[in-house]
């Protein structure tokens, strides 16, 4: 369940997300102008910046930082009842990762039009449009059957993770 905050406490979590943006990409260049906050319970539970450039990680954007480290915190994957604020809107890569550890919110500031001369994300969501097959990595199945084979190995497992 999602903790009921005032206009005032939002507004205070973006700050802090906006905060960590301009610590990652105008004072300390870990990558991106990118920040995020996630609140859980009654408090901010991971606050990070983008870690791209200083981790030589291109999966290293704020949102994804900021899930890892509240995920390390509650010690679940499961970030249900979860806020996440976001300086800028989720690029594919970070809406996936909030949804798959189950954010139950998301809040953003900026829209990606807002900077798509830096950071254009629209050729991404585009490609994401295209029948899975004729996107721009060209995906192509290989040893289907061995691949299977496992699946089959951990179907039969009692204590198999599901997520």
């Amino acid at each position: 369940m999602i903790t009921t905050l005032t206009q005032e406490q939002h507004r205070a979590n973006m700050m802090l997300a906006i905060d960590k943006m301009r610590k990652a990409g105008v004072t300390d260049k870990t990558g991106g102008p990118f920040g995020c906050v996630i609140y859980l319970n009654g408090e901010i539970i991971a606050a990070e910046g983008n870690r791209v450039m200083a981790d030589h990680d291109p999966t290293a954007h704020a949102e994804v930082v900021a899930i890892r480290e509240a995920c390390k915190k509650i010690g679940s994957h499961d970030l249900s009842g979860a806020i996440l604020y976001t300086s800028c809107m989720c690029c594919p890569m970070c809406y996936s990762a909030s949804y798959w550890a189950r954010v139950s919110k998301v809040y953003y500031a900026a829209e990606c039009d807002d900077y798509a001369d830096i950071f254009d994300d629209s050729v991404i969501y585009k490609d994401l449009e295209l029948p899975f097959h004729e996107r721009f990595l060209k995906p192509e199945e290989l040893c289907r059957a061995e691949a299977n084979k496992v699946w089959d190995e951990f179907r039969a497992l009692p204590d198999g993770a599901r997520y």
